[in-house]
């Protein structure tokens, strides 16, 4: 079971404070979305919790560990953030081939596993980066972000670029890594998509988390 405690946490930049006093637990099992217009906060929490950087005031405990202190980053983390840096001149899975290598924890199989799991076929997959469509890109970065079936998974807006078919293979995805036992972290534009998919939703306007409450669609 993985738990992530954010207590009082405010992250100051340029004077400003884009996290403004927040304090939630999120639990594995679970999937929690993140609501709010462009510049709520919701990316900057995500890489609060991705330990990308670090709060100015308060704490990030991951199972216990303080980020910053404990952790320099989460032990077991997979995410889709916005510019997914993939080399242009290496395939999809060449890309990811080389990111697993970092852990060296899966094999070929389960990379190409993956990949078919996004929607992306043979072909697809020994096209250079640099040729793919957005649609691609962003199917890629998810394949990414779940590709060592990681604790913790954060998607911040995974349906964008997509098409129908995309953005039900998105659904079908978080439904898996809840399935599994992930802890996911999600944002995304459409709320009724955001309804559908999380357990519960948080409310952020200007850095302040303003409401929480239930997704509409439970299994």
């Amino acid at each position: 079971m993985t738990t992530i405690d954010l207590d009082h946490v405010t992250k100051t930049m340029k004077g400003i404070n884009v996290i403004n006093n927040i304090s939630l637990t999120f639990h594995s099992g679970k999937v929690t979305g993140l609501r709010g217009v462009n510049g709520s906060g919701k990316t900057m929490m995500m890489r609060l919790i991705a330990g990308l950087i670090f709060p100015s005031k308060g704490s990030i405990h991951i199972d216990g560990k303080k980020l910053g202190k404990d952790l320099t980053f989460p032990e077991s983390i997979g995410m889709l953030l916005e510019n997914p840096a993939f080399l242009d001149s290496y395939s999809g899975f060449q890309n990811l081939k080389m990111l697993a290598s970092i852990r060296n924890e899966i094999d070929t199989v389960q990379i190409r596993a993956v990949l078919n799991q996004v929607g992306l076929d043979e072909a697809s997959s020994k096209k250079k980066y640099k040729k793919y469509s957005l649609g691609m890109k962003q199917r890629l970065g998810i394949a990414g972000a779940i590709l060592e079936r990681p604790d913790i998974v954060i998607l911040d807006e995974p349906t964008n670029s997509l098409d129908t078919n995309g953005v039900e293979l998105v659904k079908k995805i978080v439904h898996q890594e809840k399935q599994r036992g992930a802890l996911v972290i999600i944002s995304c534009h459409d709320s009724d998509i955001l309804d559908e998919l999380a357990d519960e939703i948080h409310y952020l306007e200007n850095g302040t988390l303003i409401s929480s409450s239930k997704g509409s669609e439970k299994t």
